[in-house]
């Protein structure tokens, strides 16, 4: 590989794709909390890299959805090229890159990836690898055909039970936070800060007019006046991308999580969107899985099951990272063992 295909741009100039974690935006999302986003073009391609310090002098780069370079059968070797290029541009401590692959096979049941001898698989992925795609090239009625009966079901069972959909500002974000909070204790999940979600709004609207900047939509569900749900919704070049979703204990009878995707999808569609990406489902269709209620929800909106590689280590310093991995594994094991607890 050509090393000159590989320049440090400034972060504005990233170049726009429909991929959000690829963004200026998101670039400065992260800035905002505690990373420090570098920003680089590959080929045409945007590629932002995040580096966090983790102790002492030593840092991590973490690379989210980038590059995409397909299913090429050398991307092990082509990803390491591309690392040794990008940390060039990056402190000396930084001892791992690690690369959250976007690319992967659209394929009902999961793929094993090999990146060759260059990359190491890491310990966990942070972006869920496997999600679903529904394509929003149809008319609303075509999109609708698609889905599993009991979707279509339930979504004209919530609006014939009186549920209403709204799209909403970052006025609403409190009443949605405290929907987040109570959604996190019921599934044991961990949320960021309030600061976080209004920081997403934000830096949306402060660049309103750029059109670099995604659209951030609040979508909320409510019933007699009292919200029952919220989703937030990304839209950026052709593709939607449903971030994060709030529902309360009570009235789960009425189904407002079906009416608030389909409302988002429809309003990505008008908005010029051809894909919405429902990010993240398990990997399997397994009935013993803790989250097998979530996938047979996104499943059930006729979508195409996309599997990806997920998170890639290349270790710069083989020592400090085995000890990294050693302290994340460890740190891996409280948070989903006993914590949930």
């Amino acid at each position: 590989m050509n090393s000159q295909s590989i320049n440090s741009v400034e972060l504005l100039k990233l170049p726009k794709s429909s991929n959000i974690l690829q963004s200026q935006y998101w670039g400065n999302l992260k800035g905002a909390f505690g990373w420090t986003p570098y920003s680089f073009e590959y080929n045409g391609m945007a590629l932002l890299v995040l580096l966090r310090k983790v102790f002492g002098k030593y840092s991590i780069a973490y690379i989210p959805h980038g590059p995409d370079l397909g299913s090429d059968d050398q991307r092990g070797s082509k990803l390491k090229e591309i690392g040794l290029e990008v940390k060039k541009n990056l402190p000396k401590g930084c001892f791992a890159l690690r690369f959250d692959l976007p690319s992967g096979l659209f394929t009902t049941e999961p793929v094993k990836f090999n990146m060759g001898p260059e990359l190491k698989k890491a310990s966990s992925d942070i972006q869920p690898p496997d999600t679903v795609f529904v394509s929003l090239k149809e008319t609303e009625d075509n999109i609708m055909g698609r889905m599993k009966s009991k979707t279509r079901y339930n979504i004209r069972l919530s609006f014939r039970k009186g549920v209403i959909v709204t799209k909403e500002g970052v006025d609403s974000l409190d009443k949605w936070y405290d929907l987040y909070c109570e959604t996190a204790v019921r599934d044991k999940i961990t949320i960021h800060s309030k600061e976080y979600y209004k920081k997403v709004f934000e830096l949306s609207a402060e660049n309103a007019k750029v059109s670099e900047n995604p659209e951030i939509a609040l979508f909320q569900a409510a019933y007699n006046n009292k919200i029952l749900a919220g989703i937030i919704v990304s839209i950026y070049g052709t593709r939607a991308t449903y971030l994060y979703g709030a529902s309360s204990n009570e009235h789960r009878n009425l189904m407002p999580a079906y009416a608030l995707q389909w409302e988002a999808i429809k309003y990505a569609k008008a908005r010029g969107c051809t894909e919405y990406d429902l990010f993240g489902i398990p990997p399997v269709n397994d009935p013993e899985h803790p989250m097998i209620g979530l996938y047979r929800f996104k499943t059930g909106f006729g979508g195409d099951i996309l599997h990806r590689p997920g998170c890639w280590d290349l270790p710069l310093k083989p020592v400090v990272y085995m000890v990294y991995r050693w302290a994340e594994s460890v740190r891996l094991f409280y948070y989903k063992k006993i914590r949930k607890k």
